[in-house]
């Protein structure tokens, strides 16, 4: 089975009857691979997203933002690290939110977001991204506080006046040229344990782990209901979420490259033509440098 074809199946078109539970974080998409396919293929996805991102930054036109949203330990890093391994840097940009500074939080909620968006040409990676705040805020409400938002505006219709602000900003985005690709990457509980384990036991991969994250795993429940409401609340035509089962970063990665390649494919992309004025100096250039005379002589 082509990976390409999984594109589909985890893309949620129909998020007013998207359940959670209906999707298994350990699921293949009904691939058996070995080590050696996994990386032909990817390789190849890779050589063709490398291939699209130079036309993307050639023509100027479009800009794709890709949002990575996860529970810790799904594998956003990895994703961004093996998916986008042969993408000019140049064409690329990767952005961590973190807590909000001071400045941040005398600004809307996406403020920070809009300063950090892809110019024309590029690639944007939101590794995390503004669905913190209707998901660790929503789970940790002391936070809201911290945003000094006048009180009479803070009541229970703040999600879903939030949810409303999202659809708004990024169908603002998809007017104005700005392919937004959402990835929700579904890691089990078991398996964000088994990865935590592994994390004590290798020296290398020690700092990333604080005892934050097994405060943060208490409220499991919590999260995955924030996380299906935000999907059904925010999975439009203009940029739909993806569900990716994640407990298998291989099968990840091949999910979320698939989609990326096929995404820029349904741009279009073309390298610029030159035609016209443009053409006739280009011909001027090489017959000047064609005249040239060669290196180390005077006369």
């Amino acid at each position: 089975m082509n990976p390409s074809k999984l594109v589909k199946q985890y893309r949620i078109d129909n998020p007013k009857k998207f359940r959670l539970r209906d999707i298994d974080p350990a699921d293949r998409g009904g691939l058996a691979l070995d080590k050696k396919s996994v990386k032909d293929i990817l390789a190849k996805d890779i050589e063709r997203l490398t291939e699209m991102q130079e036309r993307l930054y050639a023509q100027d036109r479009w800009s794709v933002l890709v949002v990575l949203q996860a529970m810790d330990a799904a594998g956003k890093d990895s994703v961004i690290k093996h998916v986008m391994s042969g993408v000019n840097p140049q064409g690329c940009q990767v952005v961590a939110f973190k807590s909000p500074s001071a400045e941040e939080l005398n600004h809307d909620f996406l403020w920070r977001i809009s300063r950090a968006l892809p110019e024309r040409g590029r690639i944007g990676i939101f590794n995390r991204s503004y669905y913190e705040e209707v998901l660790v805020t929503r789970v940790h409400e002391e936070i809201l506080a911290k945003q000094k938002l006048p009180p009479k505006l803070v009541t229970r219709k703040i999600w879903n006046e939030r949810f409303k602000d999202i659809r708004c900003f990024e169908r603002h985005l998809a007017r104005n040229g700005t392919v937004v690709l959402k990835f929700f990457l579904y890691v089990s509980k078991e398996e964000q344990k088994k990865r935590f384990l592994d994390r004590l036991d290798d020296p290398a991969k020690r700092w990333k782990f604080s005892m934050g994250d097994i405060e943060e795993r208490k409220l499991w429940g919590r999260y995955m209901a924030a996380y299906e409401d935000m999907i059904r609340h925010t999975s439009t035509q203009e940029a739909p979420w993806h569900v990716v089962p994640a407990d298998h970063k291989w099968f990840t990665q091949l999910s979320v490259a698939a989609t990326i390649v096929k995404a820029l494919e349904k741009l279009d992309l073309e390298f610029p033509v030159m035609d016209g004025k443009a053409l006739a100096e280009m011909k001027l250039v090489r017959k000047a440098l064609q005249n040239e005379r060669p290196a180390g002589r005077s006369d």
